[in-house]
């Protein structure tokens, strides 16, 4: 049985939404192992043991949450020239764009090889005070629902052999 990691990292709730709609989807339908995983327990064991990857994380000050880049930063070497090939989507929860996180991901996983199964989804909270920026998130049930798609599409993806 094919096996896909969602690994997440959020602080107010967005990207976590966002990786269990993925999820949820992504176990409902194909017969994939799916393994929701926190980035800050996650690890290059954990990329090796899979088929394929959603990464889901917040863009904080214009970059990847620093629990993601610590995930990639202690996980980069040990999986290097061992995942060339396996498929990957990106979600991003941001208060602005999004777009600098989603090019950081991007570039580390083509150093991996990883090939992009899906265009990113980017979902933007337009969060700009202090106060708002810190709040727990809500996401819309139709950006949402993209999320679940995601996911779906990937684990049929994997389950039917296409990656």
């Amino acid at each position: 049985m094919k096996t896909l990691l969602i690994v997440w990292h959020s602080r107010t709730g967005g990207a976590r939404a966002m990786a269990q709609a993925a999820a949820d989807a992504a176990r409902t339908g194909a017969e994939v192992n799916v393994r929701l995983v926190a980035a800050e327990a996650a690890g290059p064991e954990d990329l090796l043991a899979a088929d394929g990857y959603i990464f889901a994380g917040p863009e904080n000050l214009a970059a990847l949450s620093g629990e993601m880049k610590a995930f990639f930063d202690r996980s980069y070497y040990p999986a290097l020239e061992r995942l060339n090939g396996r498929p990957y989507a990106l979600m991003v929860c941001a208060g602005s764009d999004g777009e600098n996180a989603v090019r950081q991901a991007a570039r580390i996983a083509l150093g991996w090889r990883l090939r992009p199964a899906a265009e990113p989804i980017i979902v933007c909270t337009h969060a700009q005070t202090p106060e708002a920026i810190a709040a727990p998130k809500t996401i819309a049930p139709d950006e949402l629902q993209l999320c679940a798609d995601l996911g779906a599409a990937l684990a049929a993806g994997l389950a039917m052999g296409i990656f």
